[in-house]
């Protein structure tokens, strides 16, 4: 016998099964795999495809639906008109009042100065005894500009000498440079310096208003009239103050000396036009006693700032 028909007779023979394959099978959201391209004909609605822009990190861009992008433009409008209301009311609440206690419109009447008028009004200052007329000139029932009249009243000599300084500020530096020269300088001083000066300042105005209410006085001096004619003596307290600096105390006391007649000689001339003269417009008595109250009222104001010019400056000079 053969050995390889022995060998075959002895060994079993194998029986070949069929192979299973696995066949995957296609769910939903998944491609064919035998399929070459992806269908892409529903994937808006199965949110695959979705086109990514490039700088979302790959996320999907998010748009504003038409009700959002609606409503945010009538409610914006809405918003700033009520604001811009709001703004506009309040601007007309603010001007209201501050033109109710200090006439914003009128102080420009004030500041109506030129060169040759800050010049002709200084020397009216320090000079007053060769003027004559001291009439304040009228158009239509309007006092003409102080540029065009010397006699009138202004803001800038007394609020903006030397400019743009303030009068009351100027005399507050020199006070803190006279007591630098001492050695006596220290911001507690100069400030209670600057607040007694401005104190008397009020009380002086308070004071007049007051007593022209108690004398029954019908004039047209109003409140800033009384702060420009009551500043002018802030002119001479800083010259007294400069002159004691350079020349000592008898600088100090020639030149304020000088200024305090000249002061009070202008205040008389020219608060008697405006509360006297009103007097004999209303056909009181020349020798009367309203009349002379007015007359003392006027000397008064007068007699009070020589006063207040020494009071502030003379410690300030050694």
């Amino acid at each position: 016998m053969h050995p390889a028909g022995s060998a075959a007779a002895g060994t079993p023979r194998l029986r070949k099964w069929p192979s299973k394959r696995r066949v995957p099978v296609s769910q939903p959201g998944m491609a064919d795999p035998h399929q070459l391209f992806d269908d892409t004909s529903s994937a808006h609605s199965r949110g695959y495809g979705v086109q990514r822009a490039p700088g979302n990190l790959g996320y999907p861009e998010a748009t504003a639906s038409p009700q959002a992008a609606f409503l945010p433009n009538p409610v914006s409008d809405m918003a700033m008109a009520y604001g811009s209301s709001l703004a506009a009311q309040g601007k007309e609440l603010v001007d209201k009042n501050v033109d109710r206690f200090i006439p914003v419109s009128k102080l420009k009447y004030y500041f109506a100065v030129d060169t040759v008028y800050v010049g002709k009004k200084l020397g009216l200052l320090v000079f007053p005894y060769l003027h004559q007329d001291w009439e304040v000139q009228y158009q239509q029932d309007t006092p003409v500009a102080p540029r065009f009249d010397v006699n009138a009243p202004d803001l800038y000599i007394p609020v903006s000498l030397p400019p743009p300084a303030m009068a009351f500020i100027t005399y507050i530096l020199v006070a803190g440079l006279a007591l630098g020269t001492q050695d006596r300088f220290s911001p507690d001083l100069l400030g209670l310096q600057a607040s007694s000066a401005l104190a008397w300042l009020t009380v002086e105005v308070l004071a007049i208003l007051l007593s022209l209410y108690l004398v029954t006085v019908n004039t047209d001096l109003t409140t800033i009239d009384l702060v420009a004619f009551l500043g002018y003596k802030y002119v001479g307290m800083i010259g007294g103050v400069l002159m004691g600096l350079l020349f000592g105390k008898i600088g100090y006391y020639l030149v304020l000396g000088w200024c305090c007649m000249s002061i009070f000689v202008f205040m008389i001339r020219t608060l008697r036009l405006k509360i006297l003269s009103e007097a004999a417009a209303e056909g009181v008595p020349v020798r009367g006693a309203r009349n002379q109250l007015r007359m003392y009222l006027t000397m008064a104001v007068a007699a009070a700032q020589p006063l207040l010019m020494y009071w502030l400056t003379f410690h300030l000079v050694r």
